[in-house]
């Protein structure tokens, strides 16, 4: 074993342990090899700028562990909605195999990328290829999974209508977020209601081994979303909700 994978697999079973968090036998030399794929494959595919064994495993791996605290994901149907490296879908499935996993992605290449993830690590999950608003119109995806996950940039209100239709009625919406988005909830507010769905609440979080703090922002979806929703994505930066 390289010292590098000594040093990931100790700082992830750490920090889900200071998370309340105990992972499955073989979890932790996972996170390992997941490393070192993304150490040797992450700067050919622009998937992250953050590198270094304790800067992932804590910015990255814990930090996705964490959403563990904030909702139950055991053996529910979970989509990672522009899954990018696979954060936080990957870890999440590492640490709670009874996860039905789907990760999402429009870019060719991050898909790519994120099926040799699977193969190497032993992970299934459906891999698709595909822009969000596009894929959460066809039918067998539709309202079909219990949670939809974004740790995407964009703003709430435009993540809402690109996730929310994938989210079956009862089921959660989860966003990651800074401890700083007050106003982008505030004003994600009318999107949330026209899509079917209410805010739940905001848990934040402290990172273990870092000063950092984020957010998981729970939206619980109530009814079925409109069919007009979600609209191109050129309309929905145009005239967010």
């Amino acid at each position: 074993m390289k010292e590098s994978d000594n040093e990931i697999e100790t700082a992830v079973t750490r920090g889900a342990e200071e998370l309340g968090i105990v992972l499955p036998s073989g979890a932790g030399s996972a996170f390992a090899s997941y490393y070192d794929i993304l150490e040797k494959r992450g700067r050919d595919v622009n998937l992250t700028a953050i590198s270094g064994e304790e800067d992932v495993a804590s910015l990255h791996f814990l930090d996705s562990l964490a959403l563990l605290n904030a909702h139950d994901f055991k053996n529910a149907r979970v989509i990672d909605v522009g899954s990018g490296a696979g954060f936080p879908g990957v870890p999440l499935k590492l640490a709670e195999p009874s996860v039905d996993l789907a990760l999402l992605d429009a870019t060719r290449k991050r898909v790519a990328f994120l099926k040799e993830v699977c193969d190497d690590l032993g992970i299934e999950a459906e891999l698709i290829h595909s822009r969000a608003e596009e894929a959460a119109r066809k039918p067998e995806m539709r309202e079909r999974y219990d949670i939809a996950l974004s740790r995407a940039v964009a703003r709430l209100n435009i993540l809402c209508e690109m996730c929310l239709p994938f989210v079956r009625a009862g089921g959660m919406f989860i966003a990651m977020k800074g401890v700083d988005s007050a106003d982008e909830i505030k004003e994600a507010s009318g999107a949330i209601e026209a899509l079917g769905a209410r805010l739940q609440d905001c848990v934040d979080y402290a990172i273990p081994g870092t000063d950092v703090t984020h957010r998981a922002v729970l939206i619980c979806k109530t009814a079925e979303t409109p069919e007009k929703y979600p609209r191109r994505f050129a309309r929905i930066q145009k005239n967010p909700l």
